[in-house]
């Protein structure tokens, strides 16, 4: 059927499109729609997401949680623009081998700019903004920086696969001998992410280069024998099975892919290890050494939760919506039981979010049993019941989203109780 002449005319709407086939209900794109995380907007583009108000909460506060822990691991945090001029990227390499990717240069003031596909020029330039001597190193850059990759129209899918996306990427220089240490390091700070997010199944591919792929792979096979010994050696001595599988390295460098499967069972990369030589290399990218004499860097290339799109999708299935309590968009929804408590349940909506607790109050005129299934309907974990006893009292009662309850308590100790289990990132509550 012709679509342009047998359907009538409408406007464009945000849940059509090529990125929005029929949905099963545990997809992501069902519960983005269904919990007002994210829209696809034809208007917009394709593979171009919006984050609605709950959804881009989640996302900050994923991203404020993994800046908090690489602050801690001794990251420096960076902020890079969305192009840069086609010769940054022509030097690096990402022209020659990654064009089919990019998207066309744009031509400003007879300069020619690429939106970014990846934030490693970037970094390198920060680099090399002033001398660097050993004693800078290593030297941790991190960002949670914004790239932009022509995906085919075909291959677009909600969050997954986009042409926008924000990489959860950071290079670090460092001098051969730290690179074991470092990539350890690296694989250390991964395995807390995925602790604190509850995410226990996973596997390490070891993806290495293909030395007949001369158009695939940069030509210096000194420098991809180094680089796949060096993280190969680190892999084994962190005690870490992983598989092989030659062919699928970057085209700079090999790498540590880190597997999971999502919630249907389909397995997808969910972080990345890179060790490159190359680059430095390119981009002549030098620091002093102990005996005063210029020393080429080693970079590691490392995203532990790979891009925010892509792993917000994933948590989204991963937990069926139902995110936990540190997680979720709005943490406590306050019910008063009938208009007369409302001034009551304002003051406790004010008291959780004095705490920092994203709260919200359903002022609406329904009945408690109707209040509290649209609570569940829309995942909220925690409900806080505000009744003409709890008024009376200054206290409130609690019930948890799944049906468990905890008595009247006073307010000031339900706040505590929660916000208690919001700072630690418990995955449960009760």
């Amino acid at each position: 059927m012709n679509a342009r002449t047998q359907q009538p005319r409408r406007r464009p709407s945000a849940t059509t499109g090529p990125d929005s086939p029929v949905l099963s209900r545990g997809d992501h794109r069902a519960l983005g729609a269904a919990l007002d995380l994210f829209v696809i907007d034809p208007l917009v583009g394709s593979g171009l997401p919006l984050w609605l108000p709950k959804g881009a909460t989640v996302r900050r506060a994923l991203e404020r949680y993994v800046t908090d822990e690489e602050t801690a691991a001794g990251y420096d945090h960076v902020l890079t623009p969305h192009l840069g001029r086609e010769e940054l990227y022509l030097a690096s390499g990402h022209l020659p081998y990654y064009r089919e990717s990019m998207f066309p240069p744009m031509v400003v003031d007879q300069e020619r700019f690429v939106l970014k596909p990846m934030n490693c020029p970037h970094h390198i330039r920060i680099f090399q903004a002033r001398p660097r001597s050993y004693r800078d190193l290593p030297l941790r850059l991190a960002e949670f920086g914004t790239v932009y990759r022509y995906e085919k129209s075909g291959q677009l899918q909600g969050l997954t696969r986009v042409r926008g996306m924000s990489m959860n990427d950071a290079h670090v220089f460092c001098t051969e001998a730290q690179l074991e240490t470092e990539i350890r390091a690296v694989l250390s700070l991964t395995q807390r992410i995925y602790t604190t997010l509850g995410l226990k199944n996973f596997w390490i591919e070891l993806a290495l280069h293909d030395p007949r792929n001369r158009k695939k792979y940069a030509e210096d096979p000194a420098l991809w024998e180094a680089s796949e010994h060096a993280i190969r050696t680190a892999l084994q001595n962190a005690d870490l099975t992983f598989t092989e599988v030659p062919g699928e390295a970057a085209f700079y460098g090999p790498k540590a892919d880190i597997q999971m499967n999502d919630a249907a069972g389909h397995t997808f990369t969910v972080s990345t290890i890179q060790v490159d030589m190359l680059l430095p290399a390119r981009l002549n990218v030098t620091y002093t050494n102990a005996r005063g004499d210029q020393s080429r860097p080693i970079i590691i290339h490392r995203a532990p939760i790979g891009t925010s799109e892509r792993f917000v999708a994933f948590l989204i299935e991963h937990f069926a919506g139902a995110f936990p309590l540190w997680l979720a968009p709005i943490q406590v929804r306050v019910l008063p039981v009938n208009e007369q408590v409302g001034p009551y349940a304002d003051s406790v909506a004010r008291a959780f979010r004095a705490a920092s607790l994203r709260t919200e109050t359903d002022a609406s005129g329904e009945t408690l049993p109707k209040k509290i299934r649209n609570a569940e309907t829309q995942k909220i974990p925690v409900m806080a019941v505000a009744g003409t006893d709890e008024a009376a009292h200054g206290t409130v009662t609690l019930r948890l989203r799944g049906g468990t309850k905890i008595a009247a308590q006073p307010l000031a100790q339900a706040v505590s109780f929660l916000a208690e289990h919001a700072a630690k990132k418990s995955l449960t509550i009760a």
